[in-house]
């Protein structure tokens, strides 16, 4: 027997409808490219989209073609998106932090009919275009004029492209399991390879995204999303916002601390997302201004373990943390660090201690860790084994291979080693391929590198193994200063010493002048791994 529920597919772009709809006047604002704030509304945005749908309409864009754009968060690009997403149109978020070729690898593999472009990227464009045979038209996301010269194909500003449809244009309404949207891994070994979100699971995630306890505003509330359109999607929130009618402040593409500390007072944000980096660069504007957000109620911290001094700063300011845990290949949502009931009332230290894993998992997302033979884990707390999900908004194989990438239980390896606790809560102690294994047991380079970057001077902190004859590896902490700050080896194992086991004690530390990052901003240990592989430890270690 089935039920007598109406058919209503779960589609994306009901999501800009809804919003238009019920909150129609809700702002969306944005610093532009250009320069000057720009502020338009959840109706104009959704009459624009419907406008970008004509346009790729009459450019014989179909269901299925993909359109790439390399852009910043803001109202444009997400007249875009839904503009792409509503004729069933796949639309292919590119990172622009990519290297040229890797840029071109991807947009070729995607065979990407339509470029959309900030100005920003034209340079890059321009450089690889000779490599793009599959593309057929660029769009510069300006007006004519900041429209520059360019020689890419049938070059056009937005502006006046979508100036010649009227938006008299309806919505198709298709299966839900169609493909939506399109972004690419940025692995540090290998090709990079393609998610395929659907209809279906973005609209699950966005539910997901929405609820109290994980990233959700409400429709009184205000959020800027720090972390870029192009990184999963902006975590979602270039859904969940409008699908709560929660005001949007995008902040383009100025990330730094004095640009972000401005936009989030001057707009009375509430709610903020961003890589440890980007708050990091906030804090130290703050700190050394002595200022002060009364506005904002909560900050979400993910694509890298946000470091306990950071978390206590932003408390100490009156203002809430979660961490937040996930992958491209999640949607990305997988966990977000709420404090459940049993925490509220804890002291300090027990709180941050909570607040320091990566959270419990929302409905819609299951989590399990082994051994390395598959066996499961328990859930303790201590034990660590490699982490795997499976769920609503997570993908089973990657775009061109047909491969599935899930073990016999429908589970997806995500390369990272964790602990899960009896409440749930789970702590990434490692990626997988980033442990250190010392005389046989593991020692966890997060954590150290948390630790590390609680000290003063400390602007950012890398752990890395080092061979050792006897015990496999040892780590080797290597550090970045805060500018005009300075502290010596013996200064930093004095701070650290006795806050973890004897054994994992970094055996040596390093200081350089720059620490390499991911596209996404991860510290790229692969890389450090290259620059330090002839290093030698000076002592013989624990």
């Amino acid at each position: 027997m089935f039920g007598l529920m109406q058919d209503w597919p779960l589609l994306c772009h009901r999501i800009i409808e809804h919003a238009a709809r019920c909150h129609a006047e809700q702002e969306v604002i944005t610093r532009s490219v250009e320069g000057p704030i720009h502020r338009t509304s959840y109706a104009q945005i959704h009459a624009r989209a419907r406008r970008v749908s004509q346009q790729l309409d009459r450019a014989g864009i179909k269901r299925g073609h993909r359109v790439a754009t390399l852009a910043w968060n803001t109202w444009r690009h997400l007249e875009v998106w839904y503009g792409v997403m509503g004729i069933g149109a796949v639309c292919h978020t590119v990172n622009p932090r990519l290297f040229p070729d890797q840029i071109a690898w991807i947009i070729d593999h995607a065979q990407d009919k339509i470029v959309v472009t900030d100005l920003t990227f034209l340079p890059i464009l321009e450089q690889i275009a000779g490599r793009l045979p599959s593309v057929e038209q660029y769009i510069v996301l300006t007006d004519n004029a900041h429209m520059p010269d360019t020689q890419l194909k049938n070059a056009v500003a937005y502006e006046a492209w979508i100036e010649a449809a009227d938006g008299d244009f309806v919505w198709d309404t298709f299966d839900e399991n169609t493909a939506a949207a399109m972004c690419y891994t940025s692995g540090t070994t290998g090709d990079p390879k393609g998610v395929l979100y659907s209809h279906r699971s973005t609209v699950l995630h966005t539910l997901m995204a929405n609820a109290g306890d994980s990233l959700g505003a409400g429709a009184s509330g205000t959020i800027m999303p720090l972390v870029p359109m192009f990184h999963a999607n902006s975590w979602g929130i270039a859904f969940s916002a409008p699908s709560m009618g929660t005001r949007l402040v995008m902040p383009g593409g100025k990330l730094d601390g004095t640009s972000v500390y401005e936009l989030l007072q001057a707009e009375r944000v509430n709610y903020t997302v961003g890589v440890p980096t980007v708050l990091q660069m906030l804090l130290v504007h703050m700190r050394e201004r002595d200022l002060e957000l009364p506005d904002l109620r909560m900050v979400a911290c993910g694509g890298s373990a946000m470091p306990r001094s950071m978390i206590k700063a932003f408390l100490d300011r009156g203002i809430g943390v979660r961490h937040a845990w996930g992958m491209t290949e999640m949607s990305p949502i997988g966990t977000v660090g709420g404090l459940k009931s049993p925490f509220q009332d804890a002291d300090e230290e027990q709180r941050l201690d909570i607040l320091q894993t990566q959270g419990f998992a929302p409905f819609g997302v299951e989590m399990k860790i082994t051994d390395d033979r598959g066996g499961a884990l328990p859930w303790d707390g201590k034990t660590s084994g490699h982490l795997k999900v499976r769920g609503a908004a997570i993908a089973k194989a990657y775009y061109r291979m047909n491969v599935s990438i899930l073990d016999d239980d429908g589970y997806f390896d995500t390369g990272d080693v964790a602990t899960i606790d009896n409440h749930g809560y789970m702590r990434i102690t490692d990626r997988a391929k980033d442990v250190i294994k010392s005389g046989g047991e593991w020692i966890s380079s997060i954590d150290l590198e948390n630790l590390a970057a609680g000290y003063p001077a400390i602007a950012e902190a890398a752990v890395i193994g080092i061979h050792h004859p006897k015990w496999d590896e040892r780590p080797l902490l290597i550090v970045r200063l805060n500018e005009g700050k300075s502290a010596t080896r013996d200064d930093i194992l004095t701070f650290m010493n006795g806050k973890v086991a004897k054994w994992w004690m970094p055996d040596d530390v390093v200081f350089v002048d720059d620490i390499p990052h991911t596209a996404t901003g991860k510290i790229h240990k692969t890389a450090l791994r290259d620059r330090f592989k002839d290093y030698r430890l000076p002592t013989p270690g624990a």
